[in-house]
């Protein structure tokens, strides 16, 4: 037993160690763009402070609302004394150790001859792997390991994806009892569908089809159906579940769903692979993922179990009905996809058989290895730390001015965003369209309850303003990426609010 715990508490200390280094990679590469300051990656910090605040709550959410993601942030805001930089390399550290978790939970129980652990921390290492091959700093490239190190593309979706793998592996693999594991999966999808609808997409539909599947041709037809039946209800309780929350769902996510241009979402994936592509360590990145969707055929055709069956079958089914959903229904998300980064890594964990050595040599190895793994850990730490606390002067130039100034001003979504974001009080700056009117997206609604601002914060992203009445600036404060119009004592009108 006290062999297994040191066991256990070697695979994550390495996995905090890979987590490190990785994160601490991601946010020193072009990437960082995405984690620190994009208009959309900000939404769960916002939203959080928001409600830590206490001030009255009128979001517009998109269908994704956020909350597990916003329940982990807001605890991390309330014990921790970081800025929001230092909050969010955090998150990004905790959501490559949840992942570990979820991957130790799918490589199912140590059994005589296996290593989960030692396999459950090498499909982490090969994710981080991935995820450092992502080198853009857009948010529509193909770079999708990179994402989960994000409070914002559905992180929290997932982890609850691999987790309801982890538990149906955990069941199969019993002849009896596994309550506890049922109702975990159950509360997951429940608690996954109702956050984010994607769940249904990534995690219910593939594997409703792979347990489908098993029944037919599986000795365990009533435990595989009890499995499927648990999954498919607390999928159908998340939707009930988001029908009292409609008012702060500003997009249902129904006019993404466009079949008729099923070809043009074919075009724009193919444009995304290409050029993921065109780069030596994309392709790497893309080999990665080809090499293990095959590994997965092959020990779904080799395996002895149901458990590894339903593992292996997963790694590449699910991808398989992503992508062919993404296209059929019209889409033009590379996030959508993201199930094409994760889901192959469970290949590793399907069958997660140990290497014959002696015990000696094996023991001597993982030590080795947890070492190195806590040597580059450390090292990453004041690397990660100088990332996350380096200076912006034009976001400090902004955030100053607006603050001292005690006016509000407004500016366009790509733009006010992360200026907004670093305010002493966010509903300084409101977020509204190039012809001033409100724009309710990701944002507390209260906002629009101001009249008239009197100036304007526009960026390269900033599409021309296109004004009731002429509006010369008092003055243009330069602001390096920044400008801001100051409008001195004249004022303008806010529009209606639109989503």
């Amino acid at each position: 037993m006290r062999r297994v715990g040191v066991r256990e508490l070697s695979g994550w200390s390495g996995a905090l160690a890979v987590a490190l280094i990785t994160v601490a990679q991601v946010a020193s590469s072009a990437r960082s763009e995405l984690l620190f300051r994009d208009a959309d990656s900000l939404i769960v910090a916002m939203f959080t402070r928001s409600v830590l605040s206490g001030q009255p709550l009128d979001w517009a959410m998109s269908s994704v609302l956020f909350l597990p993601e916003s329940t982990a942030f807001a605890v991390l805001d309330t014990v921790l004394p970081f800025e929001v930089n230092g909050l969010l390399a955090v998150s990004a550290v905790l959501n490559l150790l949840a992942l570990y978790g979820a991957f130790r939970l799918a490589a199912g129980r140590r059994r005589e001859g296996s290593a989960p652990v030692a396999w459950s921390l090498g499909g982490l290492a090969l994710f981080s792997v991935l995820a450092m091959t992502d080198v853009s700093g857009s948010r529509n490239a193909l770079d999708l390991a990179s994402l989960l190190l994000t409070t914002t593309y559905y992180a929290a979706t997932v982890l609850a994806v691999v987790l309801s793998v982890g538990c149906v592996r955990r069941v199969l693999d019993r002849d009896r009892g596994g309550v506890g594991l049922l109702v975990a999966l159950g509360v997951t999808a429940a608690v996954s569908t109702l956050s984010n609808p994607l769940y249904a997409a990534w995690a219910t539909v593939p594997i409703a089809l792979l347990l489908a599947v098993m029944i037919i041709r599986s000795p365990q037809r009533i435990r595989t159906a009890m499995v499927l039946v648990v999954l498919l209800t607390g999928t159908a309780i998340g939707f009930l579940g988001r029908i009292p929350l409609q008012a702060w769902i500003a997009n249902t996510g129904a006019g993404y769903v466009q079949p008729g241009l099923w070809a043009d979402s074919l075009d724009y994936y193919a444009a995304l692979l290409t050029d993921r592509l065109s780069t030596s360590i994309g392709f790497v990145g893309c080999l990665i993922v080809v090499t293990l969707i095959v590994l997965a055929v092959i020990r779904m055709i080799r395996a002895a179990d149901p458990g590894t069956t339903f593992v292996s079958g997963i790694a590449w089914v699910m991808p398989a009905v992503v992508v062919i959903g993404a296209i059929a229904l019209g889409t033009h998300a590379a996030r959508y996809l993201q199930p094409l980064a994760f889901a192959p890594v469970l290949a590793l964990v399907a069958m997660p058989r140990a290497w014959p050595m002696p015990v000696r040599v094996r023991s001597l190895v993982a030590a080795v290895v947890v070492m190195l793994l806590a040597i580059g850990g450390v090292v990453s730490v004041p690397r990660l730390a100088s990332v996350s606390a380096g200076s912006d002067p034009d976001l400090t130039c902004v955030t100053e001015w607006v603050n001292a100034s005690g006016r509000t001003g407004a500016g366009q979504f790509w733009t006010v965003r992360l200026p907004k974001m670093h305010l002493d009080d966010p509903a300084r700056l409101v977020q509204v369209d190039h012809e001033l009117n409100g724009y309710a997206w990701l944002v507390n609604r209260t906002d629009f309850d101001v009249d008239e601002v009197s100036f304007l914060v526009e960026d390269a992203q900033s599409v021309a303003w296109s004004l009731p009445a002429p509006a010369a600036p008092e003055e243009v404060i330069d602001c390096g990426r920044y400008r801001i119009l100051d409008l001195g004592d004249r004022t303008l009108s806010l529009g209606p609010p639109r989503s």
